[in-house]
C-alpha cells in the first residue's frame, strides 16, 4: 500500500500483527516509508531514532489530527473512539501540505 504526498509515492507498512504494532518504527532510522496503526488511537515514540510526523484519521480517513516533527519519548493519545481512528506515522516532513479535515488516499 502506498500514499502520494508532494508528488512522492511513500510506500506504508500496516501494523496488522502484534509485533508490528509492539515494534512500529522503534530503533530504524532514515525512516523513508509509513506505518498505518488501524483501530488505535494512541502511539509512543520511545526508542525512536529519529522524529516523524503522525496524523490521526477517522474512520473515513480523513485527517482529525496531525503532529509533525515529533521527537522521541513522547506519547500522543487522541481523544477519539479507538474503533474508528487509526494512527499513520510517516516520515518527518511529509505532511507539510497536509490539512485537517483532508482525505488520506492509500493506493493499493
Amino acid at each position: 500500500m502506498h500514499i502520494s504526498l508532494n508528488h512522492k509515492l511513500i510506500p506504508v507498512i500496516i501494523a496488522n500483527t502484534f509485533s508490528k504494532r509492539l515494534i512500529g518504527l522503534m530503533g530504524k532510522e532514515n525512516i523513508d516509508f509509513g506505518m498505518l496503526f488501524p483501530k488505535c488511537n494512541s502511539i509512543h515514540t520511545y526508542f525512536m531514532k529519529e522524529e516523524i510526523d503522525v496524523l490521526g484519521l477517522n474512520d473515513e480517513n480523513e485527517i482529525v489530527f496531525i503532529e509533525r516533527n515529533l521527537g522521541k519519548n513522547r506519547i500522543i493519545k487522541l481523544n477519539r473512539c479507538i474503533k474508528k481512528t487509526s494512527i499513520l506515522e510517516l516520515p518527518k516532513n511529509t505532511s507539510k501540505s497536509l490539512k485537517l479535515g483532508m482525505k488520506i488516499n492509500f493506493i493499493l
